[in-house]
């Protein structure tokens, strides 16, 4: 018997040409012991005009906001506000297979040494291909999705252990999530779910990959993937998130991989032309860095796992994040 309660939130902006789908397939859930708390940061399309009453079936609690107050102050708000044991966090552009929350249910109940869950993200763009199975995060600070891109048949046809989960289908023990402090609201957007799972693992939660968890997601839809809005955040944030994170010697040790991999992709991005805007995210960055040190304090003496156990779970080689983003710019070609 799955009794757990859950509360599902979906952060609205400007999300009209996807949100009726992703409530279409919330309606039919197998699991349907669910409320679905609606935060929209300030539509101009009317996507929540009338929610409410177009979906009666579902138990629907919607916040209007005034402005964009992005996608982590946008989810600590609703967090705050769910009533569930556990929140599932799901993209307007994600959509989930009937079975999906009971299958993470199912999980939680069989495997209760996690704390969050990573759902099995196929394209839906191109169904033969997979989305993400699971968050990996490198010694350097660079993150990826494991799978992106791959064939559906070839990876993640079993549940494993993963580093953290991508919150654009995830499940959290929503008092852990709150005694973390949630999502870090100085990174408005982008890696702010690796950052999440970095401080989870650091109070000694782990993170399991939920193979049966399907959902179906169009990725980047709102703001697209290499746009500068994207290329901004997810290199200035790299940067806050590994100073912030990264543990005891380890910071010393890996230092130098964490230079070089801003350098690199400083003089990538200079190549296509796009170096203005890398240019711009470290550079704020550095202006950022005495508060990210102040909240690195903080963290550091919260945490409980060992340099060690942290090590474990993450990616080493030197080019290994590389050749990730070779895969990864393969892959985006065929999504």
């Amino acid at each position: 018997m799955l009794s757990s309660s859950v509360s599902i939130l979906l952060l609205t902006w400007n999300s009209a040409a996807y949100l009726p789908r992703c409530l279409r397939c919330l309606q039919d859930q197998t699991f349907k012991n669910f409320e679905v708390v609606i935060i929209d940061n300030g539509s101009t399309d009317g996507c929540v005009d009338g929610i409410e009453s177009r979906w009666p079936g579902l138990s629907l609690r919607v916040v209007r906001l005034s402005q964009n107050t992005g996608f982590t102050a946008g989810n600590n708000l609703g967090a705050r506000l769910a009533t569930g044991e556990w929140l599932a966090l799901l993209n307007t552009d994600a959509f989930p297979e009937p079975t999906w929350l009971e299958n993470l249910l199912r999980a939680v109940r069989h495997s209760q040494q996690y704390s969050f869950f990573a759902s099995r993200q196929v394209s839906a763009i191109d169904s033969s291909l997979l989305d993400g199975d699971g968050d990996a995060y490198h010694v350097s600070g660079l993150a990826w999705r494991w799978g992106l891109g791959y064939p559906v048949n070839s990876r993640g046809l079993e549940n494993r252990e993963v580093f953290g989960a991508c919150a654009a289908a995830a499940l959290y023990k929503r008092d852990i999530f709150l005694q973390v402090g949630g999502f870090d609201e100085d990174l408005f957007s982008y890696l702010e779910d690796v950052d999440l799972s970095f401080r989870l693992r650091l109070m000694g939660h782990r993170c399991l990959y939920v193979a049966d968890a399907v959902v179906y997601h169009i990725a980047s839809a709102s703001l697209g993937i290499a746009s500068d809005f994207a290329i901004y955040h997810a290199n200035r944030n790299l940067v806050w998130i590994w100073l912030r994170n990264m543990p005891g010697h380890l910071f010393w040790r890996f230092l130098p991989q964490h230079l070089l991999a801003n350098l690199i992709y400083i003089g990538y991005y200079l190549l296509r032309g796009r170096g203005r805007v890398l240019i711009r995210s470290k550079l704020d960055a550095a202006r950022g860095l005495r508060r990210a040190l102040e909240k690195r304090r903080q963290t550091q003496c919260q945490r409980v796992a060992s340099d060690a156990e942290i090590l474990t779970s993450m990616e080493h080689g030197w080019f290994e994040p590389y050749n990730r983003g070779v895969e990864l710019r393969r892959a985006l070609k065929k999504i």
